[in-house]
């Protein structure tokens, strides 16, 4: 009898064991799992930041051609536009304009609704230039500005986000600001020259059902960035030709 009762506790703490580490295991299993949860949400809100960055260039391109757009006379400013902007003469380094944020400058990082911590822009530096590997740096030019400077830029989609609130945002608005205020999304366009432009449509002779011609193209390289614990950098490109 006392054979059996010493043979059950025996099995009853080897089974309290290994259900110990079956728990364990679990554990560590759903903790991976939500961290991998985690670095998926990152570098897909990191793409859609690339994408940004191609959308606002691609915008630019069409500011440049047709004027930008005025929000008075619900119309595009011809007086403004630039049928065919050129390159700079001078090399781009990989220097990024800051548009919307200094970098180092602290700002409240919102942990939750009532807890917050200090945190500062970074500074992308070239990051975003030096992650384009197939670019030739020693003959590379982008599109200047009328004040002949790179035009080059670089956003915080947090600010972005904050500045789209109404006077008084809820904390749940304010919550979400915060926390993409660790994404940034830049962007550089280059000419490249004369292209082959095709277009379909209806707008043609009925008799034709497309038509080629020349027109100007530009690439526009888009990095999306992620600085938080960590950091990734998502690079797109894309090409648009604009009828001369």
């Amino acid at each position: 009898m006392k054979n059996e009762n010493g043979f059950a506790m025996v099995l009853s703490l080897v089974l309290l064991l290994a259900m110990s580490l079956m728990g364990g295991a679990l554990i560590l299993i759903s903790s991976g799992d939500h961290q991998s949860n985690n670095d998926s949400d990152q570098y897909q809100q990191t793409f859609y930041m690339a994408e940004m960055a191609l959308v606002a260039g691609e915008q630019y391109l069409t500011d440049q051609q047709s004027g930008p757009w005025d929000a008075k006379t619900n119309a595009r400013d011809a007086t403004k536009k630039d049928l065919e902007p050129q390159n700079n003469t001078n090399k781009f380094e990989g220097t990024m304009n800051f548009k919307n944020y200094t970098p180092g400058r602290k700002y409240d990082f919102k942990i939750s609704k009532t807890k917050s911590i200090k945190k500062e822009f970074i500074d992308t530096k070239k990051l975003c230039f030096n992650s384009f590997k197939d670019i030739n740096r020693d003959k590379f030019y982008v599109l200047k500005t009328s004040a002949n400077v790179d035009y080059s830029k670089s956003e915080n989609f947090g600010i972005i986000l904050e500045n789209s609130f109404g006077k008084i945002p809820n904390s749940d608005e304010m919550l979400e600001a915060s926390r993409m205020k660790e994404f940034y999304y830049e962007y550089f366009i280059t000419n490249i020259g004369e292209r082959a432009l095709k277009s379909f449509g209806t707008s043609m002779e009925k008799s034709a059902t497309d038509a080629s011609s020349n027109g100007i193209g530009f690439r526009v390289y888009g990095c999306g960035i992620y600085a938080g614990k960590k950091p990734m950098i998502v690079t797109l490109e894309s090409d648009v030709v604009l009828p001369k």
